[in-house]
């Protein structure tokens, strides 16, 4: 008995339906299992990508996916497909082994085919055939038959009685067979040598784009025992998305956090697999375990879990940590963004640097570590910081900023943003160049003012970017030297009340 395929062309997904058997079975449970690797920067990824995004094309990161599954060989050759895989496969790093008899089981060629069906594919190879076709004229259909002259944006037919005829959108079209060679997934394909019959427990390996994590922190901020010192609540969150085209039921997570190089071009990269085999189960927990990995760290999550394709899933990366220790820091940088110098020559010019910045910024700052109820390595990601209004107890934004990779026991130091009431005001009071002499002098002045209704310290940040030769001849505070470009004066600032620094600095070449 023939098989009859009918296809309407303003209704293809529902009029056409064609299956495709997988040779390989279903998969095992627990037989998936993906390392997810993310090349996101803090903060980069937009609501509108893992809501709307394109598959794949604006998601930075890749995945390792493995699969096992049991498949019954025949001795000698056979034909082996894998039909679910993800749309965004790199066919370069796939890798098919056998758990059982290895050995015994070797792989002559592997393909990967991802010419999938479509309404214009379909009807391509029935080109100079004859179709029937039954066409809606006002309430009633009219059928006839013709041979298809062309399928490109729309069907021509020329029917029996010589006439050319464009069909409407409205059109269906019943062809004589189904055609071979069709399929409706990506698919890998194999021809595997088994040198005994029965079934094996198989594994298949490969990387897809289109998948991505990232970490977000959300701190609550409670106020200190004084101006400068505070609590935090230390909540971390990973974000993973996948548009890879594929769904991945009840699957082993694995995170990799670190920079992790890779070939250019983008996708023809392979994680090397000796490092792919070391990555050892971590099921003693149903949250995240932490374990470094080469020079990377590794997050294994405990339990499966099920990422769907065209999907945001979130996890808690590790279970809050309370009353951190951290420091309020007030930071003024008077010189406007863009001046630094770090020039070829001594800057003479006098106008350079002098245009005043007058926003005082608030930075937070603890200590990944133990002792202070922290101590796991951190992920790049995003921070957002967030405090108790006491009026009702409920939590209000105060800020945000991203972190890079952070290990254990070294300090975080996060902006917020910039303080109402505290300002500065820097101008520049004397210059003075001897070419000759090649001599160059400067003289700073820098006012902060308080209106909080308590006192404050302030750090006034001045890099000397004329030249590296330099040296303060005077000053009215003391200073604290950062690297050979940077000082600080620390300022206690009284409420309501101004400090006005000075000092003179003078550069030689």
């Amino acid at each position: 008995m023939k098989k009859i395929a009918y296809l309407g062309l303003s209704s293809f997904a529902a009029t056409l339906v064609i299956g495709i058997n997988q040779a390989a079975g279903d998969a095992e449970p627990n037989g998936n299992a993906l390392t997810i690797y993310s090349t996101a920067q803090p903060g980069a990824i937009a609501p509108e990508v893992y809501r709307n995004g394109v598959r794949g094309q604006a998601v930075p990161g890749y995945a390792v996916v493995r699969q096992q599954r049991d498949i019954n060989f025949n001795r000698g050759r056979n034909t082996v497909r894998f039909s679910d895989v993800a749309a965004l496969i790199d066919p370069t790093t796939v890798i098919f082994e056998s758990l059982t008899d290895p050995a015994g089981t070797s792989v002559l060629e592997q393909n990967f085919q991802f010419d999938l069906v479509s309404q214009e594919k379909l009807l391509q190879k029935y080109i100079d055939q004859t179709v029937k076709v039954d066409q809606l004229r006002g309430n009633n259909v009219e059928s006839f038959s013709g041979t298809l002259l062309s399928a490109s944006g729309g069907m021509i037919l020329k029917r029996d009685d010589g006439s050319v005829q464009l069909l409407p959108s409205n059109a269906g079209v019943t062809l004589p067979s189904l055609p071979g060679g069709l399929i409706t997934r990506p698919t890998l394909v194999w021809d595997i040598v088994a040198q005994r019959a029965g079934s094996q427990r198989t594994r298949v390996s490969y990387q897809t784009t289109g998948v991505t994590w990232w970490t977000d922190y959300n701190l609550t901020y409670s106020e200190g025992s004084n101006a400068n010192t505070c609590k935090l609540d230390v909540g971390a969150w990973v974000s993973v998305i996948n548009q890879s085209g594929a769904s991945y039921p009840e699957a082993k997570l694995k995170l990799i956090a670190g920079d992790v190089q890779r070939a250019r071009p983008a996708g023809r990269a392979n994680v090397p697999q000796a490092a792919l085999r070391a990555m050892v189960r971590e099921e003693k927990d149903t949250g995240f375990a932490e374990k470094e990995l080469f020079e990377y760290h590794l997050y294994t999550l405990g339990r499966p879990t099920t990422l769907p394709d065209n999907s945001t899933k979130q996890i808690e990366l590790f279970p809050a940590a309370h009353n951190v220790p951290c420091e309020k820091t007030l930071v003024y940088y008077g010189v406007a963004p863009g001046y630094h110098g770090y020039g070829a020559s001594p800057v003479t010019d006098r106008n350079y640097g002098v245009q005043s910045n007058k926003k005082v910024d608030v930075y937070l700052g603890f200590r990944n570590s133990q002792d202070h109820n922290m101590g796991m390595p951190l992920p790049s990601g995003r921070i957002r910081v967030s405090k108790i209004d006491s009026a009702d107890k409920t939590l209000e934004f105060i800020g945000e900023d991203v972190i890079d990779h952070t290990p254990k026991n070294e300090k975080v130091l996060i902006k917020l943003g910039s303080a109402f009431d505290v300002v500065g005001e820097r101008r520049q009071v004397d210059f003075k160049v001897d070419t000759s002499r090649k001599t160059m002098s400067e003289d700073i002045e820098i006012k902060l003012r308080n209106q909080k209704k308590e006192a404050v310290t302030v750090i006034a940040k001045e890099n000397l970017y004329r030249w590296i030769n330099w040296q303060i001849t005077s000053k009215t505070h003391d200073y604290e030297k950062q690297d050979a470009r940077t000082i600080q004066f620390p300022l206690k600032i009284a409420a309501g009340g101004e400090v006005t620094l000075r000092y003179s600095v003078q550069y030689t070449w």
